[in-house]
């Protein structure tokens, strides 16, 4: 089916592309964070320790790809990882906003 068939029935297809890979972790990221609310549910549940290895998957896909992205996607990624460690002190009180 081509893609112009997809669009026209309403199924959506991410682009392949390495935001891709990131955007799925970094958005349940978020959710285990309770920054953004469940899909499933429409609330808002944290779960620090899903949360903490998500963030170690993109670390680790951080130093797996070092010198092999392009500038956007490594400056995306970076961009990602800082969002979340951000909200990861918050949630875990080393520092206080």
């Amino acid at each position: 089916m081509a893609a112009e068939d997809r669009e026209k029935e309403g199924e959506f297809l991410p682009p392949l592309d390495f935001s891709s890979i990131v955007m799925p972790l970094f958005t349940q990221a978020l959710i285990s964070l309770g920054v953004m609310d469940d899909p499933s549910t429409g609330q808002k549940k944290e779960n620090i320790k899903l949360a903490q290895r998500l963030i170690d998957l993109l670390d680790l896909l951080k130093d797996r790809t070092q010198g092999r992205l392009k500038e956007e996607e490594e400056a995306f990624l970076s961009s990602c990882l800082h969002q979340l460690k951000w909200h990861y002190l918050e949630k875990t009180q080393y520092i206080k906003i």
